[in-house]
């Protein structure tokens, strides 16, 4: 008796966790938030910590949809030596940096190549081109595209952008 009790709460608590993670019998798990998706890929830790010195992962996570040009650490790398960190102790500066990778709406590319700038939510544009089988965004290359969240969608590119 004691043993199926045991097993009983086991069941309970497992269907509990998959009731909580969206996960029934025949659909596939509920997908991850932008933030979530950035930070399971492993490639964007620099900027998942800018966000949170920012304040903007709660944004990240809200309901959107939000395009995110999103810039991996090697792009991050690539900023003169000590920007990053005068960045961290310069919130405004980062703040504005940050939402200038993000659109609103979701953007998929077979838009984003149809568009020769788009309005992110600084307030400023990003130019979009595509040459020679390249789509840029500023002097940034989008290197992957499609990343889709619940919430929205990332496009991986190799340099941080500036407003």
């Amino acid at each position: 008796m004691k043993k199926l009790l045991v097993m009983l709460m086991v069941l309970l608590a497992i269907s509990q966790f998959a009731f909580a993670a969206g996960v029934r019998e025949g659909q596939a798990p509920m997908q991850k938030d932008i933030v979530d998706t950035a930070v399971a890929d492993g490639r964007f830790t620099t900027l998942a910590a800018a966000l949170g010195a920012a304040g903007l992962i709660d944004t990240l996570k809200s309901d959107g949809p939000f395009t995110v040009f999103a810039p991996t650490d090697d792009a991050f790398a690539k900023l003169p030596a000590g920007t990053v960190e005068a960045l961290l102790n310069d919130i405004p500066t980062l703040t504005n940096i940050l939402l200038y990778h993000v659109v609103s709406g979701s953007v998929m590319a077979g838009d984003v190549v149809k568009l020769s700038s788009a309005p992110t939510v600084l307030g400023k544009d990003v130019a979009i081109k595509v040459a020679d089988g390249k789509v840029m965004v500023n002097n940034s290359q989008v290197i992957i595209t499609d990343i889709e969240a619940s919430n929205g969608v990332i496009h991986v590119i190799d340099a941080v952008l500036l407003p």
